[in-house]
């Protein structure tokens, strides 16, 4: 079986950066020895000047091809400027948060420039910082366990070579299951729902809101379902789901039903979304950050009614695992397929958490789904060290669906 494990950090590697060794030391070491990981990737994304400003001190990062050079205390301002604090630099450089978390979290000082830039610039420091090659061109393909190309099409059922399906997972980045559950247990999930939403209301810390055209408030989003619906938690012990963690050899986790996590979700897809944040535009499941603690995860969506292009259906980006790209948005010019997964009633959708992956909205049709997890054991038995902060920026995000700004 293959290994979809790509973390590099546990909670004991935290700890504050020294802005002045990093740009001063640390950077400038990285970027010699490094150069080649970073170099044709950075030549592509050919990125302006950044002017990272921290507190009270700038510096410049520049791409001189081929290297990355560091100008203390620059006399001519960047066209991209960014102001961070220690801690806001600290969680930067340890993975805790992206620019798209600081932009979620409504928090990202960026006076000047557009998020796309400092996005390429977050990808060319991750690639210095933890020894990864940027993403070119066609450096990406896709083969199958027989040595021929891929057919990133295919659709499995649960039965399948269990190998096959882990090669296709690890290769593409998602998979495919159809007809796993039947429309009776569906039909009973969607019930259990109907129920389930009586006990749930705004400000509850365990469901998401949105408003549509016409006015009406909107339940998106029941957390911790597993407690209200039986027919859920019954899914939630069932061998036909609890078999995809045996897909890997990394030891994948799914939480107990009765747990105190939110370890399964209901989503509602209304069609006509005004406010809220109901259908997500491209987006990793690390975006916000996290990356280097908790990825790959599994993560697992069960169509409690079927989807396609006119009723909110997921579309990923294969083998967007496998590059170091920016991690939200696709980049206009990058090379990997954009695929459609439609679903019939019944069928599972599994997605790495580092899969780029969106939900189209709904134009005909409302979907329902469950989502849940499986996740890797813990390195080294802590605790994810950014879970807090994340839960915070996904509680606090704005009321509006995420887009980027203007330019990006």
């Amino acid at each position: 079986m293959p290994s979809v494990d790509v973390r590099t950090r546990a909670a004991s590697d935290v700890g504050p950066v020294d802005p002045a060794w990093l740009f001063g030391a640390e950077l400038p070491r990285l970027a010699r020895e490094r150069s080649s990981l970073v170099a044709e990737g950075a030549r592509e994304l050919a990125p302006p000047p950044l002017t990272v400003a921290v507190d009270g001190r700038e510096w410049t990062l520049t791409f001189d091809d081929p290297l990355v050079r560091v100008t203390a205390d620059p006399t001519s301002a960047a066209s991209t400027y960014v102001r961070f604090d220690a801690e806001d630099l600290a969680d930067l450089v340890h993975d805790l948060r992206t620019p798209v978390g600081f932009f979620t979290g409504g928090d990202l000082d960026m006076p000047a420039g557009r998020l796309e830039d400092l996005l390429d610039w977050w990808v060319i420091l991750r690639g210095l910082l933890d020894a990864r090659p940027v993403h070119v061109t066609g450096a990406v393909t896709f083969t199958g366990t027989d040595g021929e190309p891929l057919d990133l099409h295919r659709a499995f059922h649960v039965d399948d070579d269990p190998r096959e399906m882990g090669h296709f997972l690890a290769e593409a980045g998602f998979l495919h299951l159809s007809r796993v559950f039947t429309e009776d247990e569906m039909q009973a999930v969607s019930a259990d729902m109907d129920e389930a939403a009586e006990t749930y209301e705004r400000g509850d810390d365990r469901s998401w809101w949105a408003k549509t055209a016409d006015g009406t408030d909107r339940l998106v989003r029941m957390q911790y379902i597993h407690r209200e619906s039986p027919a859920t938690r019954a899914l939630m012990a069932d061998d036909r789901l609890l078999r995809l963690a045996r897909l890997t050899r990394d030891g994948h986790e799914l939480g107990k039903p009765g747990s105190n996590a939110n370890w399964v979700e209901a989503l509602v897809k209304p069609i006509g979304v005004v406010e809220g944040i109901s259908d997500v535009p491209w987006h990793k499941d690390c975006s916000l950050g996290s990356h280097s603690y908790r990825c790959c995860t599994l993560t697992v969506g069960i169509s409690v009614t079927g989807a396609d292009a006119r009723s909110g259906q997921l579309r990923v980006v294969a083998g967007s695992h496998r590059a170091l790209i920016q991690p939200a948005f696709v980049r206009p010019g990058l090379d990997l397929p954009q695929l459609d997964l439609p679903t019939e009633t019944g069928d599972l959708t599994v997605h790495l958490s580092c899969t780029l992956h969106m939900s189209q909205p709904p134009v005909d049709r409302e979907r329902r789904v469950l989502y849940t997890d499986f996740r890797l054991p813990s390195l080294d038995g802590q605790p994810d060290p950014g879970e807090a902060k994340l839960r915070r920026i996904r509680d606090g995000a704005p009321t509006t669906v995420n887009q980027p700004p203007a330019g990006a």
